[in-house]
């Protein structure tokens, strides 16, 4: 059992991390299956909410030292979608890195936060605690179901 919690724990590290960035990822599912086995439902909703915010971490410094361009690229959108994505940032404030977690609007969002030089304390926080607070409530959820 103690080789099955590592590879678990590591597992989830990495799919919350992978899912912070644009690949589809389900961070979602590697917690729930492993909350029904038994692991550590602490331990879990701490882990994946670090590798989530490293991913998203990641996608910050993408968009602050990346150019433009290469985020458009990367992003798959283009100039129009791009100053869209900046205008509604700064539309609903910093507050909106609360719902980095949102999928197809978090990962953008995050990006943005880079490249508009969003202080990384601030983004850390916000992230951090919308992250979170998803990780939580979809433990609970999946632990009551059980």
């Amino acid at each position: 059992m103690e080789y099955f919690a590592e590879l678990g724990y590591l597992g989830l590290f990495v799919a919350a991390f992978l899912a912070a960035t644009i690949l589809p990822l389900s961070s979602e599912i590697v917690l729930s299956s492993l909350l029904l086995s038994g692991l550590s439902p602490f331990a879990l909703v701490a882990i994946a909410t670090t590798g989530n915010v490293l991913g998203s971490l990641t996608n910050y410094a993408l968009g602050y030292w990346a150019s433009n361009e290469v985020i458009k690229r990367w992003l798959k959108i283009s100039d129009e979608e791009f100053v869209r994505a900046e205008q509604r940032f700064v539309k609903y404030g910093l507050f909106s890195l609360l719902f980095a977690w949102v999928p197809i609007i978090g990962d953008p969002l995050t990006v943005i936060a880079g490249v508009l030089r969003i202080r990384l304390l601030w983004f850390v926080l916000l992230v951090a605690t919308g992250k979170l607070i998803r990780y939580i409530v979809i433990s609970q959820l999946v632990l009551q179901a059980a």
